[in-house]
């Protein structure tokens, strides 16, 4: 992308497009014509008429020669494709994107974990915990927050990425009851960041190699969700402890921009608990494979 292009254009379009496709005449409060729609969702006519813009406006917006839409439109537009407040959202940031010119590439993203937030990873155990970067490179952990994660301690530290274990390793469908869900939410997290940070080269190059090596994936990819959970229940199946049901909790690392701490956890005295003690245990011990606690394994990382 050059300086003089503006920035974003492109995923505003696919973004609109995307969501077009997703939502019925019927949805819309429209009645359909007879016979079968050669595509899904509504037409571009439909979505500008329901909009209130002229059908040349919005297919110029779509395909990224219009980058300067109101405010007053970009509302229309998620009022008509019935987006939810996150989506209207990202939409708005799509379109203050859309009218910018590019940037210089961003410096990259810290790969760096402050000794403050490791030293957090430990006083959670045995509760487990890691840091991942804003492309969920997994940058920080406790032996518990390895463990859980079944055979990803198998691959070097650089490579240890949640939404390449997800689409890629062997082991995650089976860790997983609700694979499928799991999925969705990792890319929608991608996506997001997709339409804040457009250029974002560390995002590039993930997705690109995703692209290349799961469909499952690109399906999901080209489905525009941006809403991903920060908070809830997890399932897991896991080949050492079993069957259990954790809480999960997602937050920010402040002064790091892009990282995050996940915790897992479960009450004191049910099995769920007992269970993340053992995982700690086991996650403690050195294996023929690799270092497993933060501890003896550098828990950051350079560029």
């Amino acid at each position: 992308m050059t300086p003089e292009q503006p920035r974003g254009g492109t995923e505003l379009g696919r973004f609109l497009r995307a969501r077009r496709a997703r939502i019925s005449p019927a949805e819309a409060g429209l009645t359909a014509g007879p016979g079968p729609r050669r595509t899904p969702g509504l037409h571009r006519e439909e979505l500008a008429a329901l909009a209130g813009i002229s059908i040349d406006y919005y297919t110029r917006l779509e395909r990224g020669k219009e980058t300067g839409p109101s405010t007053s439109v970009v509302d229309a537009l998620a009022r008509a494709l019935h987006l939810e407040e996150t989506e209207h959202e990202h939409l708005r940031g799509l379109a203050v994107l859309a009218n910018r010119a590019a940037p210089e590439p961003p410096a990259a993203p810290s790969r760096t974990v402050r000794s403050g937030v490791r030293l957090l990873l430990e006083g959670l155990r045995p509760y487990p915990a890691h840091v991942v970067s804003r492309t969920d490179d997994l940058l920080a952990w406790n032996p518990g927050g390895l463990r859980l994660l079944s055979g990803i301690a198998e691959q070097p530290a650089r490579q240890r990425n949640l939404a390449r274990y997800l689409f890629l390793h062997p082991t995650a469908r089976t860790l997983f009851p609700d694979w499928d869900h799991q999925v969705r939410g990792c890319v929608a997290r991608l996506r997001a960041l997709a339409g804040t940070d457009p250029d974002a080269p560390d995002l590039a190059r993930l997705a690109g190699e995703l692209l290349l090596k799961s469909p499952e994936f690109a399906r999901s990819w080209e489905r525009y969700d941006i809403k991903a959970p920060t908070h809830g229940r997890k399932a897991f199946r896991h080949s050492e402890v079993g069957d259990l049901t954790l809480g999960h909790q997602s937050m920010e690392v402040e002064g790091t921009p892009g990282h995050r701490l996940i915790t897992y956890y479960a009450e004191p005295g049910t099995p769920g608990h007992d269970a993340l003690v053992l995982l700690d245990l086991l996650g403690s011990q050195p294996t023929p494979h690799a270092p497993t606690s933060s501890q003896r394994e550098p828990t950051s990382f350079g560029p």
